[in-house]
């Protein structure tokens, strides 16, 4: 949901930015250690919390 707080952000403190994902045929479906999947899924979780994180001290959560 847009509001305008969104758009107040001090600079010092811009809202968090979500991951791109995998492009189709980044993985390569052969069972890697660090799969593109699973390193995406790792850093959309810390995107949650920081963005949880975020609202939270903007008032919005």
């Amino acid at each position: 949901m847009m509001d305008a707080n969104r758009d107040q952000a001090p600079a010092d403190d811009p809202m968090p930015q979500p991951p791109q994902p995998p492009a189709p045929g980044d993985c390569c479906h052969s069972g890697c250690t660090f799969c593109v999947e699973d390193m995406y899924q790792d850093e959309l979780e810390r995107y949650r919390a920081a963005l949880k994180a975020w609202r939270e001290r903007h008032g919005e959560g």
